[in-house]
């Protein structure tokens, strides 16, 4: 890597579907917001010669052409696929939101890539949730490579960022993250800065120079030689540490010199069997250059150094009824297994899903079974339905530029699948597959929310569908208790994206409205009621009268109802009918709306008529009973509380134990986990926790994460369950 010529590719850079999985690349960008994600598959584009040097796309549109809502955030907010070609590699770029309120783009980008570029800026570091994604891919193995940007900033310093990768990413192996290049630099600015305008290979001991907006190769100077000994020496030694043939690092020490090309193949097999992971220097172009600094570079080193399709492991597949089934990985001529890995919207061409063929060839026109992902806890159905393909394209900014067929390993967009969501599998109409869904974040920041005028609530429900369609991460709900459509999100910005896209792409507008807790009533103390519904007005009139007994119950016991009338006071084919109509009045609640739990209610007594008693009378006294067996009790007002588990870094313990604390939440325990974390037990009251998600990525610098779980009802402390009553009063 690093001595090879290159020349300007012109059309070869458009990227057009691959013929074989061999040459293609899947590689997804993974950094913090504001690394220069998105500006550095610009600067490769660019390179790749897909783009002119007004960086725009050779035939027209934009590489850079974000949805509205993009420019208004001024971030990221979805994953981008930018396919590029280079030496004739089919590399497809997927770009990932960097805000944590967008994980479930990231996740989706792990999914159809092959490798990851890790991209840091030189000014701000690495920070905790690019350690946490670090361990993910990891923790599959995933190839990794370290991209330095920002080399421009003040105070940048290329050598103390590596260190710090070393450090972040080198876990017990520092030696395993290492420069392939070091920054050489221009002559010194007054402020003292000097600016990068090439490059030095370690390996190949050449000099790249990017200065004049091409990149031009010379040899080091005698002076510069020994600048680069140190890092080239350890380089060597952290490649041949990786290296398959193990009497070659005993020949390195003995003195033999190693052939430049044997070491590139070591660091070539080290780098896809994600054992070693380099780190490289790259930079946008200058106004009017044609390649940025270290474009070309990395460009090597994806299509030398990263895996093809065929060194992927295959997924887990069954078929829609569960059995296993072995999949034979990215064959063009197997049976077809493919995922949608993304949904959008396009106002004009409709939905469009981005998928990613893991096995045979998709065409277009082609009829496809699609089998549901299992989410439909959240609000997306499982599907079992075949359907027809539509046209095929792969995508450049706005563009979809047309193709017949994608084979395994390669990524595309397919227009107008009207059933298929992201997570769902594509496979052949006879022979239907399901592949293992990849892991969603849980949602926990609920948003409550209204239609903003009639017409709004006639579009509502179908613009909710759409959007949770096109995001996973998106859980729907329709609650029962408190009678609000909630929407569960990821976080304030994945809300407020949620919004936009409701009112500028499905025409809905929608109030936000405080989110209500699922609240329960119970009797404080054992009370007395009679129910009595007496009409005589002439003709057919309607008699009934009971009396019950009412006593509270240990949490979790429900409504039990007992039977103790004697003597026929209550005639038996009543008594069903005054059970009824407790129940009723239990669920709407006694004192203040809430549903009424964890009581015994006894019926002892009451009275009958021969011809005006009826089922309805008795179920009307039943209720009138209960109602007033509260109205001479003490009533509990009862709140949701949930099991909490929260995973966060050793430096925050103590701060995350306070602040549950101060919710009213009882630590049950703290357990060490691997890493240097700690996960924390609680018991919280729902209603402490409604924006927890916001407050803890706050309180941890984005490096914790949470889980929770309902739990029981318990009584609410009074002095609380009275603000409430007084809001509800007041709002009534």
């Amino acid at each position: 890597m690093g001595d090879k010529a290159h020349t300007h590719p012109g059309a070869a850079g458009r990227a057009q579907a691959a013929d074989h999985p061999a040459s293609v690349r899947n590689v997804v960008l993974v950094g913090h917001s504001g690394s220069g994600k998105t500006t550095l598959v610009e600067a490769l584009a660019l390179t790749a010669g897909a783009l002119n040097r007004a960086g725009r796309v050779e035939d027209g549109g934009c590489v850079s052409d974000y949805d509205e809502i993009e420019h208004r955030q001024q971030r990221s907010v979805q994953l981008s696929l930018v396919p590029v070609e280079w030496d004739g590699i089919k590399i497809n770029l997927l770009d990932t939101p960097g805000y944590a309120d967008f994980v479930g783009e990231l996740r989706a980008g792990l999914r159809a890539a092959d490798a990851a570029l890790f991209v840091v800026s030189a000014s701000d570091g690495v920070d905790g949730s690019t350690r946490m994604v670090w361990e993910e891919c990891a923790a599959v193995g995933m190839p990794r490579a370290i991209v330095v940007t920002h080399l421009e900033a003040a105070r940048a310093d290329f050598e103390e960022m590596t260190r710090i990768c070393a450090e972040a990413f080198g876990g017990d192996d520092p030696d395993a993250v290492l420069p392939l290049y070091l920054p050489l630099h221009g002559p010194q600015a007054p402020d003292g800065h000097a600016p990068v305008t090439g490059l030095i290979g370690l390996l190949s001991q050449k000099l790249f120079d990017y200065s004049s907006g091409e990149r031009k190769e010379s040899e080091p100077g005698e002076d510069q030689l020994p600048l680069i000994e140190e890092a080239r020496n350890r380089l060597i030694e952290g490649i041949i540490s990786e290296s398959e043939d193990e009497t070659l690092m005993d020949r390195y020490l003995g003195g033999e010199q190693v052939d430049v090309k044997t070491l590139i193949q070591d660091l070539e097999r080290a780098v896809v069997r994600g054992a070693f992971f380099p780190v490289l220097a790259a930079a946008p172009a200058a106004e009017g250059a044609r390649q940025g600094l270290g474009t070309v570079e990395l460009l090597e080193l994806v299509t030398r150094g990263f895996p093809t399709p065929l060194e992927r492991e295959a997924p887990q597949v069954t078929t829609p009824d569960g059995r296993p089934r072995e999949l034979r990985m990215c064959d063009p001529g197997e049976s077809l297994v493919a995922e949608v890995v993304k949904t959008s919207s396009d106002p004009y061409v409709g939905r469009i899903s981005l998928i990613r063929v893991f096995s045979g060839t998709l065409r277009a026109d082609q009829t496809v079974h699609v089998s549901g992902h299992g989410l439909a806890d959240r609000g997306h159905e499982d599907h079992d339905v075949d359907e027809r393909i539509g046209a095929l394209s792969t995508p450049f900014g706005k563009q979809q530029r047309p193709v017949s067929h994608v084979i395994a390993g390669d990524l595309a967009c397919v227009a107008k699948l009207s059933r298929a969501e992201t997570g769902d599998t594509l496979s052949a109409k006879d022979d239907p597959l399901l592949m293992a869904p990849w892991e969603m974040p849980d949602p926990l920041l609920p948003l409550a929310i209204q239609a903003h005028s009639k017409p709004d609530e006639d579009k509502l429900s179908q613009g909710l569908a759409r959007l949770v369609a096109e995001d996973p991460t998106m859980k729907l709900e329709q609650n029962q208790d408190t009678h609000q459509v909630v929407l569960w999100c990821l976080g304030e910005a994945h809300a407020d994206v949620a919004l936009e896209r409701l009112r500028s792409r499905y025409g809905v507008q929608v109030d936000v409205v405080p989110h209500k807790v699922s609240l329960r009533e119970t009797f404080g103390n054992k009370a007395a009621g009679r129910g009595r519904h007496v009409k005589q007005s002439g003709g057919h009139g309607q008699y009934a009268i009971c009396e019950i007994e009412v006593e509270p119950l240990p949490g979790g016991s429900g409504i039990e109802f007992v039977d103790k009338v004697v003597g026929g006071a209550v005639p038996r084919q009543f008594i069903p009918s005054v059970e009824k109509g407790v129940r009723a009045q239990a669920a709407k609640g006694v004192a203040a709306g809430h549903p009424l739990i964890d009581v015994r209610v006894t019926l002892l007594d009451g009275k009958a008529h021969s011809v005006d008693s009826s089922d309805a009378a008795f179920q009307t006294a039943g209720a009138l009973a209960l109602r007033e067996a509260a109205a001479d009790a003490k009533i509990h007002l009862l709140e949701p509380v949930a099991e909490v588990s929260v995973l966060v870094g050793d430096d925050y313990v103590g701060a995350v134990m306070s602040d549950l604390s101060g919710r009213r939440g009882r630590v049950l325990g703290t357990e060490q986990t691997p890493g240097g974390r700690t996960l924390v037990r609680a018991e919280v009251p729902e209603i402490e926790i409604g924006r927890y998600s916001v407050d803890l990525r706050s309180l941890s610098h984005g490096t914790a994460r949470f889980n929770r779980r309902y739990a029981r009802h318990e009584p609410m402390p009074p002095q609380i369950a009275e603000r409430l009553r007084e809001e509800a009063r007041a709002a009534s």
